[in-house]
């Protein structure tokens, strides 16, 4: 037996399909592919550095993508790696990443942080714990999809 979306499942994926074309044109309006700015952004949420595995983790995109578009942006001498113990390596912004990000993913934060700043703080709350209930429960029906053939 199928169970069809819910109404409210169609409205949420309709959403979430809505933010992620206003990350896209974002990105795209300030000269970054989808993977580059994403890379700029999780670094400017870490500070000036991230880990390369929270990176992959993060940003929701394959390994492969992500190690692609390093290269490139180490290339254009936005993002340098170092050694950080075993395979482990950390990504850091060199000074021209630092500019560009502070075009680019930095102003992204910026508007999202105003937008949060805007809210009731108890609407903030509300929103948050409410994700985050989402994806616990999320993960676990996940771990129920994969563990049931």
């Amino acid at each position: 037996m199928h169970t069809y979306p819910s109404t409210a499942m169609k409205r949420y994926n309709h959403l979430l399909g809505e933010i992620d074309s206003v990350y896209h044109e974002m990105s795209q309006k300030l000269g970054l592919s989808d993977s580059a700015m994403i890379i700029l952004y999780t670094i400017c949420n870490s500070g000036d550095r991230c880990p390369l595995q929270d990176i992959c983790r993060l940003s929701g995109i394959s390994k492969q993508t992500i190690n692609s578009a390093i290269r490139k942006l180490e290339a254009e001498n936005i993002v340098y790696l170092t050694p950080d113990g075993g395979k482990n390596k950390t990504v850091y912004l060199t000074d021209k990443g630092k500019e560009l990000a502070g075009r680019t993913a930095l102003r992204i934060l910026e508007a999202e942080n105003a937008i949060f700043a805007s809210w009731p703080a108890k609407d903030l709350e509300k929103y948050l714990a409410l994700t985050e209930k989402f994806l616990a429960q999320l993960r676990e029906k996940a771990r129920d999809i994969w563990q049931t053939p």
